[in-house]
């Protein structure tokens, strides 16, 4: 069979994870190289302690981790394997950072992995040398991860070489590359000096060498080299008698260890066994970058590589003192050996996976700890091979920058805080604190004059209510009052949110939406372009053939969901996307370049122009009546109609209007240049004071989004689900004769066998119990799915949450979410919970219902949503 030539750079833990699995699904023209000897490279693989903790905030990276510790474990050589499942034990030592175990119980739940907080008897138990005598921290619990472990990685390398070269994989140590050639914008060859290896696509695996491989193509790759403390002990009399039981032909550098790992977050350290000796690893020490130039060289021995730095034992010494309190066993051992070891952090900490977008057929796998490394090159082979991805990659995709976001100042700030952070408990919506107003609307005078409470994404400053508006919560009726969060959930939230809520549904309140990414595709092939990616058709018949807009989703290979977007189609060949993520604009930028090579003749422009606009969103039932006034435009349904888009002018400016709304009432999204966007806030806001006109945020927009039923992408659904399973049916034309995706999705349909989850509404019993999202939910003792976006419905008075639930449970089953360690009781409804007839946004001139008129019952029946959605 043919199949592509591929090179790998780095042969480290990652780059022959990869070969591996790319020869176990029939591609074996596979060539890795290295600069450094194979399999000792010199790289992070090389000296990495090999702790495996699975339990992480994210879905995603936690799964990845679970089958990282699977597949070592299949590697064996003489009946041992490279992964040892000691356990692992994160202690608490202070009463949030209990809390946050339970949370993070929660998160392994969530992945399926066996996790339970255990009182501190209990950790003693598993791990004898944690204090017990009173000199120590006071020990409160534990969390206990069974199948947490050690990794071998050295070894894990020399099996996975030995499995990929017996499949036809060729490894070359030695070889420095010096060069990325390319053809056409394609990858075409990869160069070691005079050595030229013909490729047609290359995987830059080399770690925190990224930055410098990312040169060779023009491409700037978010990465600091930084600086991480490891200490080994000299013999721990206590650990003599484990020590002498273990095998005595001992291999793998994960297997000389039998009790269990342990994270003191609180102190910013961890700690392993090494035989008779402990391993101390510290983030506690100050951020350490450092220079590729900087590296030592010479040849690579497993006392000197690259990747290893001269310890430095002042930055160490108030760890080793932590460490004798909180292992009494140390105070009789001293500090044997220590270095300074280079890994890789990002600015939001996670890996960068993916195809570069400056070079077609170049690929990423770079930050990647062996923690995630064999979870990431499955991933990776399955994008490679299949076209997708079985887990989603959104959180590691390298398109998740901003170009504000890959400045050199930026990386270096922002990736020495992740090493700052890393054992940090973080909220949800914690923003950074630095660096700031980066990206900031027109508006943003104005905003800071209405006290806004800004919270940060992608680098946009976002106002999430205005304290301005806190004396609307004194007019405000007894039912709209939310109840008092507990003191996790009130952060980053205000009451101020319900007062602007209730504005929206019964009068009228201006939103920002400058935030959300604008797009423009243009040129001949645009229609056809658009038509073969979307779900919807595009093409409208008759008048609605311009100014028509469309909900639609982004389907990959495997008929599920990769976006959802609006299109807006103002010409013969000018089309807006309303989109998510730089992600969205990297895939129709490839697949309109792909476009332009099949067709000279009808090429395609795709530009974003997010900066270069802003755009309100008006909303609320007297938005016609305030914006009638300021316009020629006439803002009937009959003239402009609901999914219908309109240019114009108000008060002499340039505007586009689009009939959507993403919080379920009458109005437009109105979009200007950015030039305009201070004369366009101030005449709206004028114009709207005798009515009552006020600034909302996003957190009064969080809650009345949820409650008329709109999804949100990249928190409600994303790659791993079908448009069926998320309630997104309606958004899939029967009438369109082909997209991407359509054939998979057809055939799922048709196999009834399979039963897949589902997207679901829950509504809380309890008025004043929020959760916050990604929480495990349980029926009869066994977790049936999990969370995903929740807040409180101002409308509907009650908390709610989205849920994938097992297909079998239907309306009205009740449910238990597991908020930290409380079992919250729900039950699940239909949706949408307000405005199933769409009376409130369709409403003409004569129809202005108002908010209790909006609100229905959560025990009736609904239809399914309808088609609009919003973007995160």
């Amino acid at each position: 069979m043919h199949t592509p030539r591929v090179v790998i750079i780095g042969a480290g833990i990652v780059g022959a994870n990869l070969a591996e699995e790319l020869c176990a699904r029939g591609w074996t023209n596979i060539t890795v190289l290295d600069q450094g000897p194979i399999p000792l490279t010199g790289g992070s693989t090389s000296h990495a302690p090999g702790l495996v903790f699975q339990a992480n905030p994210s879905r995603t990276m936690t799964r990845l981790a679970s089958y990282t510790a699977e597949k070592l474990a299949s590697l064996t050589r003489n009946g041992v394997s490279a992964f040892n499942p000691v356990g692992g034990l994160e202690i608490a030592t202070t009463p949030e950072r209990l809390a946050e175990l339970h949370r993070r119980a929660n998160f392994a739940a969530l992945a399926g992995v066996d996790a339970q907080v255990i009182d501190a008897d209990q950790a003693r138990t598993l791990n004898p040398l944690l204090a017990g005598d009173g000199d120590g921290p006071e020990l409160l619990g534990a969390l206990h991860v069974p199948s947490d472990g050690l990794a071998s990685a050295l070894l894990a390398v020399e099996l996975l070489i030995e499995r990929a070269t017996d499949a036809g994989a060729t490894f070359l140590p030695h070889t420095r590359v010096t060069a990325i050639e390319e053809r056409g914008g394609r990858v075409s060859a990869v160069r070691a000096g005079e050595h030229r290896i013909p490729a047609d696509i290359v995987v830059c695996c080399g770690g925190f060498w990224g930055p410098e491989l990312g040169e060779m193509i023009g491409m700037p790759i978010p990465l600091v080299p930084m600086a991480h403390q490891y200490a080994t002990t000299t013999a721990v009399p206590q650990l003599t008698e484990l020590a002498s039981a273990l095998p005595a032909n001992l291999i793998g550098s994960g297997n000389n260890a039998t009790l269990p790992l342990i994270r003191h977050q609180d102190a910013d350290l961890y700690y392993r066994q090494h035989g008779d000796a402990i391993g101390i690893g510290s983030y506690a020490h100050r951020p350490m970058p450092t220079a590729l130039t900087e590296l030592p060289d010479g040849e690579v021995t497993a006392e000197n590589m690259p990747s290893m730095l001269a310890f430095t034992p002042a930055d160490f010494a108030p760890q080793w003192a932590q460490s004798q309190k909180l292992l009494p066993a140390l105070r009789t051992a001293e500090l044997a050996t220590g270095f300074n070891g280079i890994f890789s952090f990002t600015p939001d900490g996670g890996s960068l996976v993916g195809e570069a977008p400056q070079l077609k057929g170049c690929y990423l796998a770079e930050a990647v700890w062996v923690t995630h490394s064999a979870g990431v090159a499955k991933s990776l082979a399955e994008l490679l091979v299949d076209g997708y991805s079985h887990v989603d990659l959104r959180e590691l995709d390298i398109n998740r920058f901003e170009q504000v976001q890959l400045t050199e100042d930026y990386v270096a700030e922002t990736a020495a805080q992740s090493f700052i952070e890393v054992y940090d408990i973080k909220h949800p919506l914690e923003p950074r604190t630095s660096p700031r107003n980066l990206r900031t609307s027109p508006f943003f005078d104005r905003q800071q004059q209405l006290g806004a409470y800004f919270l940060e994404a992608h680098g946009w400053e976002r106002p999430h209510w205005y304290q301005a508006n806190e004396h609307l919560l004194q007019q405000l009726p007894a039912d709209w009052l939310p109840p008092a969060r507990d003191s996790w959930a009130a952060q980053h939230s205000s009451p101020i949110s319900a007062a602007e809520a209730y504005a929206t549904r019964t009068n009228v309140a201006m939103y920002d939406m400058t935030p959300l990414k604008h797009l423009e595709v243009t040129g001949p092939g645009s229609l056809a372009l658009l038509e073969s990616l979307t779900t919807s058709i595009i093409d409208k018949p008759g008048e609605r053939k311009f100014s028509s807009v469309t909900y639609t989703l982004l389907l990959n290979d495997a008929g599920r969901i990769r976006s959802d977007i609006t299109v807006t189609r103002w010409g013969e060949e000018h089309f807006q996307i309303g989109a998510n993520t730089g992600i969205d604009t990297a895939y129709l930028t490839e697949r309109a370049l792909a476009f332009n090579a099949a067709n000279p003749d009808a090429e395609i422009t795709v530009t974003d122009v997010t900066d270069q606009r802003c755009c309100i969103g008006l909303w609320g039932p007297n938005a016609r009546e305030m914006l009638r006034p300021l316009t020629d435009q006439d803002l009937s349904n009959a003239a402009l109609g609901y999914f219908r888009a309109a240019s114009t002018t108000i008060a002499g400016i340039p505007v586009k209007l689009l009939r959507l709304s993403y919080v379920g009432e009458l109005g437009w999204e109105i979009y200007a240049d950015a030039e305009h966007g201070l004369a366009l806030w101030d005449t709206l806001w004028d114009a709207g004071q005798p009515l009552g006109l006020i600034a909302a945020g996003r957190g009064a927009f969080n809650g009345l989004r949820l409650e008329k039923g709109y999804r949100s992408w990249g928190a409600d659904m994303n790659t791993e689900h079908d448009p069926d399973q998320a309630g997104l049916a309606f958004a899939v034309s029967a009438k369109k004769a082909d997209f991407i995706g359509k054939t998979a999705l057809q055939h799922r349909r048709q196999d009834s066998a399979t039963a897949q989850p589902v997207l679901r509404c829950l509504l809380i019993d309890d008025p004043a119990q929020l959760v916050m999202g990604h929480e495990p939910v349980f029926v009869g003792g066994r977790c049936v799915g999990y969370t995903t976006s929740a807040d409180y419905g101002y409308t509907v008075h009650a908390p709610l949450a989205y849920a994938w639930l097992e297909p079998e449970l239907g309306i009205g089953d009740a449910v238990q979410i597991r908020y930290f360690d409380t079992l919250v009781p729900a039950r699940i409804v239909a949706e949408p919970l307000i405005d199933p007839d769409m009376l409130t946004i369709r409403a003409d001139d004569d129809a202005r219902p108002t908010a209790s008129a909006t609100a229905t019952s959560s025990s009736t029946s609904f239809p399914a949503p309808h088609p609009e959605g919003v973007r995160s």
